[in-house]
């Protein structure tokens, strides 16, 4: 097949995320269970953070202009976090800890390292300026800002940030109902025996970890037999409660291969050869119910081909439909430590590793089939179509921590 036969993997892109509107359903649940949800509305502060002027470190108020180098002065009172401080009496210094209100008339902060306690008196040794260790109220989020933006995808620390301005429960998409099933009579489970000619579902479990690493409520209907009215049956069963239908296997147009009648009987389809290395086939469409349809998409058979194929194609496609405004995953530049002189016509996704000097090693199989490759691998490179690489070359790297979260 010639080159410019080949579909490239931004169109075959564009074109799934051009039929794709997020889901508008929304539901409330409790900050503390937010994580990896996508947030349905902007989430304001009612409050100013921090809400009082406070300390950065533990040491004494002051009022700057009442200090000179090597001056004495008493301690007229102590303010741990928590407290609410007293008006400071001119002339004094106030011991203060580490995020406790500042005393009104103070204006800044000496660092206990530079003050020498003596009983109810303490000497500096520098001469402060105002506002020195101080934060001020609302300095990190005032009042009425939006500090989480709609179709923000909730990390960790941005769950924390909800709770820090006192919010009990917040507004998130539902979690996106995809279904997934997979083809082929030579598949087995594990714990099962491995009959002559069959091999263990690796795919089964590669995608439906995914599929809830993203968040999905996963309908997971197993291994489907090798049949058209099976195959039309599962998809039926599927998109009558899903958003999304994924497959792996069964798309290409030999006998055996009863996916694309299937769809194209249910639904429609768009079927590609993308101009990608792992995961030249692509099929797209969707498979239609009494009201509406669900998405499909129909994966390569070979394992790193599906995983690489899920990655960089049906990731993109589940964060929009739960509303994420960004769909593309951070990439990085990284030095190749290895030299790669025969190019290949396709774009190739290479799995390499950081080496210990800090430049990328490249697994030495890169086999569609050879799964290993993409756990000892840090990500993949993004190598260009016709494109040898020589150690000390600059590449496009995608970790996989940023393709997986």
């Amino acid at each position: 097949m010639a080159n410019r036969e080949l579909t490239p993997m931004e169109t075959a892109l564009e074109a799934m995320l051009a039929q794709i509107s997020p889901v508008q359903t929304s539901e409330r649940v409790a900050t503390i269970d937010a994580a990896g949800r996508v947030l349905s509305e902007d989430v304001r502060s009612g409050l100013d953070v921090p809400p009082m002027d406070n300390t950065q470190m533990d040491g004494y108020a002051v009022r700057a202009r009442d200090v000179t180098e090597g001056s004495a002065m008493p301690v007229s009172q102590r303010v741990p976090a928590g407290a609410v401080p007293g008006p400071l009496e001119p002339g004094t210094a106030a011991r203060i800890f580490t995020g406790a209100g500042i005393p009104p008339g103070a204006d800044a902060v000496i660092m206990q390292e530079m003050a020498e306690a003596d009983g109810d008196t303490v000497r500096f040794q520098t001469v402060p300026a105002s506002g020195e260790w101080v934060r001020r109220r609302g300095e990190d989020i005032a009042a009425g800002s939006v500090i989480l933006p709609a179709g923000t995808r909730l990390s960790p620390q941005a769950v924390g940030l909800a709770a820090s301005v006192g919010l009990a429960d917040l507004p998130v998409r539902p979690p996106l109902p995809v279904a997934c099933f997979f083809t082929g009579d030579e598949l087995a489970m594990p714990g099962e025996p491995l009959r002559p000619g069959a091999i263990y579902n690796s795919n089964r479990f590669v995608l439906v970890s995914l599929l809830r690493a993203l968040g999905c409520r996963v309908m997971d209907l197993g291994i489907v037999p090798d049949s058209l009215d099976a195959t039309r049956d599962a998809l039926r069963r599927a998109a009558a409660e899903n958003a999304l239908i994924i497959t792996s296997g069964g798309v290409s147009v030999g006998e055996e291969d009863h996916v694309k009648p299937a769809v194209e009987a249910e639904g429609a389809l768009d079927l590609w050869q993308l101009n990608i290395k792992p995961g030249k086939p692509l099929a797209f469409g969707r498979v239609n119910r009494q009201v509406g349809h669900a998405h499909f998409v129909g994966l390569p058979g070979n394992p790193v081909s599906s995983f690489v194929t899920f990655l960089l194609l049906v990731r993109p496609l589940i964060l929009r439909l739960q509303g994420a405004p960004t769909v593309a995953a951070p990439r990085l530049t990284a030095t190749a430590g290895f030299d790669q002189t025969k190019a290949d016509r396709r774009r190739e996704f290479l799995r390499a590793r950081f080496g210990g000097d800090g430049r990328l090693e490249l697994f030495p199989n890169q086999g569609s089939g050879v799964l290993t490759s993409t756990v000892w691998g840090d990500g993949l490179i993004d190598n260009p179509p016709g494109h040898r690489i020589r150690s000390g070359d600059t590449v496009s790297f995608l970790p996989f921590a940023s393709l997986l979260a």
